[in-house]
C-alpha cells in the first residue's frame, strides 16, 4: 500500500503562497493518513511518499526553524526503513519543486539528519528500471 504525498494535492489547490503553518498542517495530515493506513496493513508493506523528515527540512531550509511538533514526530515516529533517493537523476521541472540548483545541499541535509538520528536508511541510485530494482532490493533487506 502507498500513502501519497499530501502536500502535492494541498499545494495545488491552495490558491496562495504557502506558509510555515501550511507545512505544519501538511505534516499533520500526512501522518494522520499514514496512521489510518497502518491499521489496515498489518504484515504488508506500507510505502510513504513523504514523512516528517521532509517537513522538518522544508521548514528549516525555507524558514530557518522547525515546528516542535514536526521535530518530535521525526524523532519518535518509527519507520522500518527510509529510502533516500540520490540526486543522480536529471532535474525534472515541476511547478511544486523548488531549489533546482541546491539539490546537493538538500540531499546532504537529508543524509546528515538521517545519520544523526540513527535512522535505518539506504541511498537509492540508478536510472529507470535499475533504480526500481535497487529500491526493491533495499526493501527486501528488512
Amino acid at each position: 500500500n502507498c500513502i501519497p504525498e499530501f502536500a502535492r494535492n494541498y499545494l495545488e489547490n491552495l490558491n496562495r503562497l504557502y506558509t510555515k503553518d501550511d507545512v505544519l498542517y501538511i505534516a499533520k495530515k500526512q501522518l494522520e493518513t499514514e496512521l489510518s493506513m497502518r491499521s489496515f496493513t498489518s504484515g504488508d508493506y506500507l510505502f510513504c511518499d513523504s514523512d516528517m523528515l521532509v517537513c522538518k527540512i522544508w521548514q528549516e531550509y525555507k524558514y530557518g526553524s522547525c515546528d516542535e511538533w514536526i521535530q518530535d514526530k521525526f524523532e519518535t515516529h518509527p519507520y522500518d526503513l527510509t529510502l533516500l533517493c540520490d540526486i543522480d537523476l536529471p532535474w525534472e521541472e515541476d511547478p511544486l519543486r523548488e531549489h533546482p540548483k541546491e539539490r546537493k545541499i538538500l540531499f546532504d541535509l537529508y543524509l546528515k539528519q538521517l545519520s544523526a538520528a540513527k535512522k535505518n536508511f539506504l541511498v537509492i541510485q540508478g536510472n529507470g528500471e535499475d533504480r526500481l530494482k535497487n529500491a526493491i532490493a533495499a526493501v527486501l533487506t528488512i
